[in-house]
């Protein structure tokens, strides 16, 4: 643990102090939350081998988070993995072909994150970030 020593002014002191008593905690413990709910989301928790790819999405511009978090899977791509997917449900998928679908589900989930974090890193930053869908 690192300690840090800073000044809060008296109305913000006053609500977390009273959120401590409300919740029957310690004000270390309620301010220790409220930094860690509003600190930027965190790429710990995503698999190791998406960690590095994750932070260092952290330093990326405004713009470049917009064009990860408005990006699209191609649709020769889509339509492969949709193809496969179906040939899989049909019980008609060769050994080559599971193998290209597992490598396009890695890539897809490996896609979905990065939009899901770009568009909780501008969130984060204070801008207005519509569903997903409206992406």
């Amino acid at each position: 643990m690192n300690t840090i020593t800073i000044s809060l002014p008296e109305t913000l002191y006053s609500r977390l102090e009273q959120a401590a008593q409300a919740t029957q905690q310690s004000l270390p413990d309620v301010v220790l939350r409220a930094v860690q709910m509003g600190s930027p989301p965190s790429w710990y928790d995503a698999p190791a081998e998406h960690q590095l790819a994750l932070a260092a999405m952290d330093r990326l511009p405004d713009d470049a988070l917009w064009d990860v978090a408005r990006s699209q899977i191609g649709e020769d791509e889509m339509g492969r993995y949709e193809l496969l997917l179906d040939r899989q449900s049909e019980g008609v998928l060769a050994a080559v072909e599971m193998e290209e679908l597992a490598m396009l589900r890695t890539a897809a989930n490996r896609f979905m994150l990065r939009k899901a974090h770009a568009a909780a890193l501008l969130k984060w930053r204070g801008l207005l970030v519509p569903p997903a869908h409206q992406l």
